[in-house]
């Protein structure tokens, strides 16, 4: 019997034949298993990004968004990932960039051969924004898929200098939210990378981005400052991402490019453009 959870991998046959008549959308979890400093285990980004998925899935089909019901699906969350730069530091487990494309490329066949039409990988590794969005191209060329990535945005703490982007204030608050079981606090030290902070162009987020191994910013593996973390921050943060992907379902469930999510409106507003009168 198909629960509240709507994870894919525990229907039977023939609930994942009735799913294929419809028009399901496929929400994929994407993480990593890597070095998050002495405080936070291997699996941070994993842990986030399936709480965060699952959480949005349950929530989106029961009409909490403001499209109503959304027939969207929890798959399998994608754990061993492009996670190299990490490997200086005991516990990275990563496969190559082009293994990774590969896979989740030949996966854009199996989903479309079981009905789904759309995907959303949800991601909490920046270390795959990059590659999903090549892989984003690839599955609507080769299956035929409507492709989407939510990879979130930084939340650098109050005293990160904008580079909080690894085991910092963010992430530690949210692992202090979802598994604080997992947390260690009284080992948690600030890693600030000054230099990269100091530069006007170059950065993380700046115009001019720098291919950077982890150990090039720090000596723990924590790029930012995890020491005021808190729960209720990370169930604020949690709940931020969570209500963005609820949304961005209800659009993805009915988006085209052409036509956006208003149909005829959008059709007629170009109409009116080309026309000469104007977008109302």
């Amino acid at each position: 019997m198909i629960g509240p959870a709507r994870r894919y991998a525990d229907l039977s046959t023939v609930e994942a034949a009735r799913v294929g008549r419809g028009d399901p959308v496929a929400v994929i979890p994407a993480g990593a298993i890597e070095p998050h400093g002495p405080h936070l285990p291997l699996a941070t980004d994993l842990i986030v990004a399936e709480e965060v998925a699952a959480r949005a899935v349950a929530a989106a089909a029961a009409g909490e968004g403001a499209g109503g019901e959304v027939d969207a699906w929890l798959m399998p969350a994608l754990g061993y990932t492009k996670s190299d730069e990490h490997s200086s530091f005991p516990g990275a487990m990563w496969i190559t960039a082009d293994t990774l494309l590969s896979q989740v490329r030949e996966f854009g066949s199996a989903l479309s051969a079981s009905g789904f039409g759309r995907v959303l990988f949800v991601n909490c590794h920046g270390g795959n924004s990059a590659l999903l969005e090549v892989a984003l191209r690839e599955l609507r060329r080769r299956s035929g898929l409507r492709t989407f990535l939510y990879a979130g945005r930084a939340n650098p703490g109050p005293t990160e200098l904008g580079m909080g982007i690894h085991a910092g204030w963010a992430e530690t608050s949210m692992m202090l939210h979802l598994r604080p079981d997992l947390v260690d606090m009284s080992v948690a030290e600030a890693r600030i990378p000054t230099g990269v902070a100091g530069c006007q162009h170059i950065g993380f987020t700046g115009p001019v981005k720098f291919g950077w191994l982890a150990d090039d910013l720090s000596d723990t593996g924590v790029i930012g400052d995890p020491t005021g973390a808190d729960p209720d921050t990370g169930a604020r943060l949690v709940a931020d991402h969570v209500a963005t992907v609820v949304g961005a379902l209800a659009e993805i469930a009915v988006f085209d490019p052409a036509r956006g999510v208003r149909g005829a409106d959008l059709s007629a507003d170009l109409s009116a453009v080309a026309a000469g009168g104007g977008a109302r």
